[in-house]
């Protein structure tokens, strides 16, 4: 498997926005897990057929190199309540995702949950102001 929850798969510049994610977490009292960093195109390949042409519910939109995960500036985490992973943002968990949203979003990180076509709750990600062809046509942070 080529995908990665390990930081320093992230481009330099993602990597330290997203240590300075966590760590603001951490201060703030709430354990986060990264579940993904980087994701090869086999790997979007495989999530994308995942409920078209492959067994299972549809989990993304984005095609094979689509996703800012594709091009190491985006990474999925939780937030964890004693050990235990909470994967819905509802119920005791969502001031927790509401806080993590916030520190993202004051260190200049995009939170997924906010965008208008999808909520992508678990998605952060860097860009550095970036769209997605910057990525595609070799720009790096």
């Amino acid at each position: 498997m080529n995908d990665s929850r390990d930081i320093d798969d992230l481009q330099p510049l993602a990597a330290a926005k997203c240590r300075v994610m966590l760590k603001a977490c951490a201060v703030a009292g709430i354990d986060v897990l990264i579940t993904a960093t980087h994701r090869s195109l086999e790997e979007s390949g495989r999530l994308y057929a995942q409920g078209r042409t492959a067994p299972g519910k549809i989990v993304t939109k984005a095609k094979p190199g689509q996703s800012f995960h594709n091009w190491r500036v985006a990474w999925d985490c939780y937030p964890r309540i004693n050990g235990q992973v909470q994967w819905a943002y509802e119920g005791v968990a969502k001031p927790l995702w509401d806080k993590m949203g916030e520190i993202a979003e004051r260190n200049g990180i995009e939170w997924g949950h906010n965008w208008k076509s999808i909520k992508d709750t678990p998605h952060f990600q860097y860009t550095g102001g970036h769209t997605l062809p910057f990525f595609q046509q070799g720009g790096k942070l």
